[in-house]
């Protein structure tokens, strides 16, 4: 197998300009045009849950499309006025959503670098996973994010599966040592060298 994850075309009835129509779709405000040339070839991987370690609600959504209610709780005045989003968002039980087309550049990253690239936002697609970093990931959301990844690097020229705390070590641990990287390397048929080495 070549350097990148996959080289299957796409099925065009599941893409519509960057948009993956299995998903559940929610149109957040924050995100932006990529810069020119860019190459869409890294996936980055993140675990979220608000307030920490709940799961369920309809938080990660609202904070995403910039409706969170920053008095709900007392943890969200940390947070306040954070305006940041993902492409896509695996809930516990696997339910997919996005919230930024994949040809668009959404806010996941920050402050970042992989592959000897800066601005990891500028050329990635962001994946965040309903969870605490450190605790574990459920067998419906690994199902989920393996169709997930077959199906983006079936229309980009993926070459790398990253967490966040790969591309911002020290700032960031998500998703952490509770996510089984080998578990989903065996889900995929992609190359090792798409993988960091843990």
């Amino acid at each position: 197998m070549n350097d990148t994850a996959a080289d299957t075309p796409s099925s065009t009835t599941d893409w519509q300009q960057g948009w993956y129509t299995p998903a559940l779709r929610l149109d957040s405000p924050n995100f932006g045009p990529r810069p020119a040339g860019a190459c869409i070839d890294l996936l980055v991987i993140h675990s979220i849950s608000l307030p920490p370690g709940q799961y369920g609600g309809n938080e990660v959504q609202a904070l995403f499309t910039n409706q969170l209610d920053w008095d709900a709780h007392p943890y969200f005045g940390q947070i306040r006025g954070l305006e940041v989003s993902s492409h896509f968002y695996v809930r516990r039980d696997g339910a997919l959503w996005q919230f930024v087309s994949c040809d668009d550049r959404a806010w996941h990253a920050g402050q970042s670098e992989y592959r000897g690239r800066p601005h990891c936002n500028d050329d990635s697609i962001g994946i965040e996973l309903e969870g605490l970093e450190g605790e574990c990931f459920e067998a419906a959301q690994y199902d989920s994010l393996a169709r997930l990844c077959t199906a983006l690097a079936a229309r980009y020229p993926i070459a790398h599966v990253a967490g966040h705390e790969h591309i911002a070590p020290g700032r960031k641990q998500d998703p952490g040592p509770g996510f089984d990287w080998p578990l989903l390397r065996s889900l995929l048929d992609f190359s090792d060298r798409c993988f960091p080495l843990v």
